[in-house]
């Protein structure tokens, strides 16, 4: 296929090699500011600190994205290193489990290098500890010997970047939060910018799409670029076997639906959670660890991935007493609204 062709051209694909869903992905992703749609104004300061930093010939100050899952963490990461012209290590904080695992990927950074640790928050007190003096004075401790004939070493490190990525900003400590020079908060994108990330990938992809047909996947995307670029490959799917090949408005509409995305954008399991709030303890106030038992997910999924949209979409309040379901609830899932009881709760 033509869109095969092209990914072989740009290093994607080796020849012969199948389109799976990571290298789908590594299709999309942009690797260049120029590239990269909306998050404007992070994105104007990105390259303000970026050229800066290239004229100077230093490492770039250590960066911290925030935000909900999907919204362009990792690939910012991998944009800074390739503004850079350096390499970029990968890694994620539960994967950091000891001290040794943290030295070795330390002194194997060149200058100017990007380390990236996914999910940091999920490091460990003790790797914790051991990172500061790696970004503050690009040094580690290193301990030779047992007992009474122990001694530390200060291994000098080359100077790098240090690009963290969390969901939970409350969840990092003081002293490593302040220890970014740069920390971006990522906004859920608006249909407008989300419906040029849906042509962008469609052209990528070699896949005609009306302009109506890309608004309606952006428009039910839940304002994040992956979700959109899921149900792009989906929608894609259907239009291949049962239509002519091109995502127009009516193939988008009958596509969606047949995955159960709705006009909001809420999958099955947003529904399911409104739901229980709602039928099954009287819209809330409920505990979060209360919801997570009666629609069997985990609480970290429900807080990382599904409240922040329902929250702020509206769809969802938080209490001191719990989670409440609000009048855009109800009216979404067609249930009746007693005004009068929500007064009481408040």
């Amino acid at each position: 296929m033509a869109r095969d062709k092209q990914d072989i051209d740009r290093g994607v694909l080796e020849p012969g090699a199948a389109m799976d869903e990571k290298t789908f992905d590594l299709t999309l992703r942009p690797r260049l500011l120029d590239e990269y749609i909306g998050q404007t104004k992070h994105r104007a300061n990105l390259r303000v600190f970026i050229e800066a930093a290239r004229r100077r010939g230093e490492p770039l100050d250590h960066v911290l994205f925030c935000g909900p899952p999907g919204l362009g963490k990792t690939t910012l990461a991998h944009i800074i290193a390739n503004e850079l012209g350096v390499t970029l290590h990968a890694t994620s904080g539960p994967a950091i489990d000891h001290k040794g695992t943290l030295a070795a990927l330390l002194t194997k950074l060149g200058p100017r290098d990007v380390l990236f640790i996914d999910e940091i928050h999920r490091l460990t007190p003790i790797v914790e500890e051991n990172l500061y003096p790696a970004i503050e004075e690009f040094e580690i401790d290193i301990i030779a010997g047992d007992g009474p004939h122990a001694a530390s070493y200060k291994l000098p490190l080359s100077p790098f970047t240090l690009v963290g990525a969390t969901t939970r900003t409350g969840l990092l400590t003081s002293p490593l939060l302040s220890r970014f020079g740069v920390t971006i908060r990522l906004d859920y994108y608006p249909p407008e910018d989300l419906v040029q990330i849906v042509r962008r990938s469609a052209s990528l992809l070699c896949v005609p799409v009306d302009d109506d047909g890309a608004f309606e996947i952006a428009r039910r995307a839940r304002g994040t670029p992956r979700i959109a670029n899921r149900l792009l490959r989906r929608v894609r799917d259907f239009a291949e076997v049962e239509a002519n090949g091109r995502i127009s408005l009516q193939l988008a509409r009958h596509a969606l639906a047949r995955l159960e995305v709705d006009e909001a954008g809420f999958d099955e399991m947003d529904r399911r959670i409104l739901r229980a709030i709602i039928e099954k303890f009287g819209g809330g106030p409920v505990g979060v660890e209360t919801i997570a038992a009666a629609v069997s997910e985990p609480r970290d999924t429900i807080e990382d991935v599904y409240e922040p949209y329902l929250l702020q979409g509206g769809y969802l309040q938080r209490t001191p007493r719990g989670r409440v379901a609000t009048r855009r609830a109800y009216e979404h899932l067609g249930a009746p609204f007693d005004e009068g009881l929500q007064r009481r709760l408040f």
